[in-house]
């Protein structure tokens, strides 16, 4: 199982949460840009420029550090770049409460992850869950 260190996690989850802060602050979009263009390279081309920087600056060897699934990290970027992609095109459409909506809610699933609870993770289990369910009920 591929795994990637915490403070990594915690990096990216503190990029979008700083990110959405001072998008609304501002009311503007192009804060934005950072996580979503960051997440996006990291799932197209596996290169991360956020998660690069951070690695560099870890005081131990990755893999002494807590480790978290690198599978679920992915499905959680995806959700994220999804609502990222939503604000930034209600933003550049002039939808200021879509833009609203779907900045806060990336914003607080990453602080809640940050406070321990992974919204994606459920969301990811429970999918998960009702496809073993789908797949049991068609096998039997």
């Amino acid at each position: 199982m591929k795994t990637i260190p915490k403070p990594l996690v915690l990096a990216n989850q503190w990029t979008i949460v700083l990110s959405v802060v001072l998008s609304l602050i501002t009311q503007t979009a192009w804060i934005l840009l950072i996580p979503l263009i960051s997440s996006l390279l990291g799932l197209l081309t596996g290169f991360n420029p956020v998660l690069a920087v951070v690695k560099k600056l870890l005081t131990k060897p990755a893999n002494q550090y807590v480790q978290e699934d690198y599978a679920q990290l992915q499905f959680n970027q995806w959700l994220a770049v999804g609502f990222l992609i939503i604000a930034c095109i209600s933003y550049f459409l002039k939808w200021s409460i879509m833009f609203n909506v779907a900045t806060i809610m990336v914003g607080l699933a990453a602080l809640v992850a940050i406070l321990g609870f992974c919204i994606g993770c459920f969301i990811r289990f429970q999918y998960q869950q009702w496809m073993y369910r789908r797949k049991k009920s068609s096998a039997e």
